[in-house]
């Protein structure tokens, strides 16, 4: 058997001694790199509160769908985080998905009963699924919490017109009118409601109140127009249509209101004879005479208010005149100057045979 030569010996040991050395030092920079990853992870790690906010956030600029995202990862770390279910909910109603907010604001409030958020987006929810009467009863649920939510006020009244409670729906606009004075929808629902009731004074302050907080909407114009026919203010109902067509010249609504309107409460009258009279003629005039036309008189047949009068002169049209020559009777001076005239012609005439 052979021996290693002690200085071969001594070589190897010393090689492999170095390369232990070398794989320790390689497993603690490894040990090391791991370390530094999970402390990374652990304090990149977001709690349920985290992904909420951001899920918040993401709602609040219209982001929907990274919102939804984020509710997720909160509910993934705490199914029943109440605030989470809540925001999800409104931003389902947000996209229209309302049975699934319905669902969803549910959960939150078995958790927790008295969340506003939660009870106006289940009250939303089943507006807009056309639950009316389950809708007018969650609002009133939410207003048992909080009486500060304008908006929702005007979705109950909205609720009660599809019930066919009128009075009730016009409580719940001024709720909400008195709360936001520059809510257009509900001063215009308002001003509706009082013109199917004849209140037609009142619908017009609405519809007054809408125009002093926009007049660029085609829809208030109209139906601020409706209630001045209502009133037989047909004038300043023309006007009213006019400017919802210069809006929108295609406003169905307006047209149809204009040409309705057209003629309604005015009276014709025509200036001068219904039948033809004699007309002196000087000697040597000429003067066309026409006979006059009788114009029906248009009038309404119902209105309370004092009808105005409009005098209009009829005038042709299109109709070729031919160029009149007119002769005046002769001056009691003119023989005078025509002798005059005959004597001086006289005279020049014996000048030049002399």
């Amino acid at each position: 058997m052979s021996r290693l030569h002690p200085m071969t010996f001594n070589n190897t040991f010393f090689c492999d001694k170095r390369e232990l050395r070398g794989m320790h030092v390689r497993s603690k920079a490894v040990l090391f790199c791991l370390f530094i990853v999970l402390l990374v992870t652990i304090v990149q790690a977001e709690d349920e509160t985290e992904w909420y906010i951001k899920g918040q956030n993401a709602a609040t600029v219209g982001n929907y769908a990274d919102a939804v995202t984020y509710y997720d990862n909160a509910l993934t770390l705490s199914p029943n985080y109440a605030v989470a279910l809540t925001g999800k909910a409104v931003v389902y109603n947000k996209i229209g998905k309302y049975a699934e907010a319905v669902n969803l604001s549910e959960r939150a409030l078995a958790m927790t009963a008295s969340s506003a958020d939660a009870l106006n987006a289940r009250a939303y929810g089943l507006l807009k699924l056309n639950r009316y009467r389950e809708a007018v009863d969650a609002y009133n649920r939410l207003f048992a919490v909080d009486t500060t939510h304008a908006d929702a006020y005007y979705c109950q009244g909205y609720a009660y017109e599809q019930l066919n409670m009128p009075d009730a729906a016009l409580v719940a606009y001024n709720r909400c009118t008195t709360l936001d004075s520059n809510n257009l929808d509900a001063w215009n629902r308002k001003g509706l409601v009082l013109l199917s009731l004849g209140r037609n004074e009142e619908a017009l302050t609405a519809f007054n109140a809408c125009t002093a907080i926009t007049i660029n909407n085609p829809e208030i114009w109209t139906n601020k127009g409706k209630a001045l026919v209502a009133l037989s203010r047909y004038a300043d109902a023309t006007e009213c249509f006019n400017k919802a067509l210069g809006i929108n010249p295609l406003y169905a609504d307006a047209l149809a209101g204009k040409a309705d309107v057209q003629g309604k409460g005015q009276v014709y009258l025509i200036t001068g004879s219904p039948t033809p009279t004699e007309v002196p003629v000087r000697l040597g005039t000429s003067i066309p005479t026409t006979s006059a036309t009788p114009v029906p008189v248009l009038t309404t047949a119902s209105s309370t208010l004092p009808v105005p009068t409009m005098e209009i002169t009829i005038l042709p049209t299109d109709v070729s005149v031919t160029q009149k020559t007119t002769y005046t009777p002769l001056s009691p001076f003119a023989p005078l100057t025509a002798l005059i005239l005959m004597g001086i012609c006289v005279i020049l005439t014996k000048r030049v045979r002399r």
